[in-house]
């Protein structure tokens, strides 16, 4: 994740890092790094347990079947077919323990789960066998009815290579078959101690939106309390989404609002936030987007209900025409004081902020950190870095009236620290029209 070191009150930090504080103003090489980055615990049928696997939209696509153990249309994969309708990148954990491998005489399942007792070993002679060459066979997996992995000319278990599936056991000569189904295989059970397993993991890891489905109301204190301690004891910046819980007040804690139809306390809209949100880019917001996802996701609320939604703090799916459409784009923070205003509550806002305490944090810390000489020289560099950096930012809209000189870069405390000072103003998307119409 991020380098960043989190937020001060004094400037008295032991370990070297970067050290970011984000305040409102009183009121009367530098890139952008890319987002796209998603981070989700779910229970599955397939996979490695206890570990993060890592996958790409494009690679789910074309091998879920062997990621998931699931065609990329089954019912079973809807959650992740919600997740990559926006995200590019997955770091996924399999929350099931305690499963048990299918197996039969030649072999077992890869992985836990009732989807080895899918798995099929088909062993047929080799067409060019003779007498001469001594017995060869074309061994053949399949899961269900879908060839998977072909090995041909083998005469023993010893001459077969582990596939995506399976793992040969023994060494035993093979004998022809029409089918050897493998048997045993269960899905193991979520535990609750799996949502700790599964945060302990994917801390080492970068992403711009973890989410969990979960309906247990600790579980979501436990999910919201470890977003706050690492945003602003390490300064690694990301947002979480949870459904139903608004009470987290924190700008890093999204709580979608909506069931579905079926079921009012039905959490599924968390998948397609969390993708949706952790791929808006830095100069957008998800207000007015529109649900592209496959879910019947429950509109039915009033126009005063909407409102109350806005102002405790819920992120809102509501029904404009045939469409279902985010409301706004809102986290729950909604305890303003004077040094976080309301536009700490805005999720663009937090993209901005996410965005500068990320990057500004990994350029010092590949650059500058123990590298260059705290000296006037060295700060000047430091404060151009930073100015090249918002200039892009302000190219894209995604802030407006940069001012190079209100960006300082002095000597800090000791002689090996300095202190930036540094002024913003995020853009937000156009939500609100106030016209007058004067008739004449």
């Amino acid at each position: 994740m991020a380098l960043g070191g989190g937020m001060y009150t004094v400037q008295n930090k032991v370990l070297p890092s970067a050290y970011i504080n984000f305040v409102s103003a009183a009121r009367a090489s530098a890139t952008l790094g890319d987002r796209g980055t998603a981070a989700f615990p779910l229970s599955l049928d397939w996979g490695p347990e206890n570990e993060v696997v890592t996958i790409e939209n494009s690679e789910f696509q074309k091998g879920s079947l062997a990621l998931t153990g699931y065609a990329y249309t089954a019912d079973e994969l809807r959650p992740l077919r919600e997740i990559f309708a926006n995200a590019k990148t997955l770091h996924l954990f399999r929350l099931n323990s305690g499963g048990a491998k299918a197996a039969c005489k030649y072999a077992e399942a890869k992985y836990p789960g009732k989807i080895g007792n899918e798995l099929k070993i088909v062993i047929q002679q080799n067409e060019g066998f003779t007498v001469s060459t001594n017995e060869v066979y074309d061994v053949s997996t399949y899961i269900g009815t879908t060839l998977v992995d072909t090995q041909k000319a083998v005469k023993a278990v010893s001459d077969l290579s582990d596939n995506d599936y399976l793992h040969w056991k023994g060494s035993e000569a093979l004998t022809e078959n029409a089918g050897l189904l493998l048997t045993g295989g269960t899905t193991g059970a979520v535990q609750d101690a799996a949502y700790q397993t599964f945060l302990d993991k994917i801390e080492p890891y970068s992403f711009n939106a973890v989410g969990c489905d979960t309906k247990n109301s600790t579980v979501k204190g436990l999910f919201a309390n470890w977003t706050r301690r690492l945003r602003d004891e390490q300064g690694v910046k990301f947002q979480c989404v949870l459904h139903g819980y608004p009470s987290a007040d924190y700008e890093g804690v999204i709580s979608v609002k909506n069931g579905l139809v079926s079921a009012a306390d039905d959490p599924s809209a968390v998948y397609w936030t969390t993708g949706a949100e952790s791929a808006c880019a830095v100069n957008r917001s998800l207000t007015n987007s529109t649900y592209t996802g496959e879910y019947d996701i429950d509109t039915n609320y009033t126009q005063t209900q909407l409102e109350k939604a806005i102002k405790v703090g819920e992120f809102t799916f509501h029904r404009v025409g045939d469409q279902t459409r985010v409301l706004t784009d809102i986290n729950t923070f909604v305890s303003i004081t004077d040094e976080k205003s309301a536009d700490f509550s805005s999720n663009q806002v937090m993209r901005v902020l996410d965005q500068i305490a990320n990057d500004i944090a990994s350029l010092f810390n590949s650059k500058y950190l123990g590298k260059v000489q705290n000296d006037a020289s060295g700060r000047v560099s430091l404060w151009s870095d930073i100015v090249a950096h918002h200039t892009q930012l302000q190219t894209i809209r995604a802030i407006e009236n940069f001012d190079s000189s209100s960006v300082t870069v002095s000597q800090g405390d000791m002689k090996k620290s300095v202190a930036v000072e540094d002024h913003v103003q995020p853009v937000s998307a156009m939500e609100q029209l106030y016209m007058k119409v004067i008739v004449e």
